[in-house]
């Protein structure tokens, strides 16, 4: 069994996640979730999918992107 690294459960399902080099130990996605993905810089969600990014600046969504002023995104092409 192995330690998940955000709320310390030690559980026989536990996985491994390899990001930039460095091993970290989980026990659900939830807690992998919270632990890896970036922040949207307007609203502050954790974004699970793609995203988007605009020089090294992450936003959940359009919308987002826009009330930061940033122009460009569409939802569909």
């Amino acid at each position: 069994m192995a330690r998940c690294e955000v709320c310390g459960n030690d559980y026989d399902k536990s996985f491994e996640v390899l990001m930039n080099g460095d091993r970290h130990t989980f026990d659900s996605f939830e807690c992998a979730v919270h632990a890896l993905a970036p922040t949207c810089k307007h609203c502050g969600c954790r974004i699970m999918g793609h995203g988007l990014e605009d020089e090294g600046t992450y936003y959940c969504c359009r919308a987002c992107a826009m009330q930061e002023g940033v122009p460009g995104f569409q939802d569909r092409l």
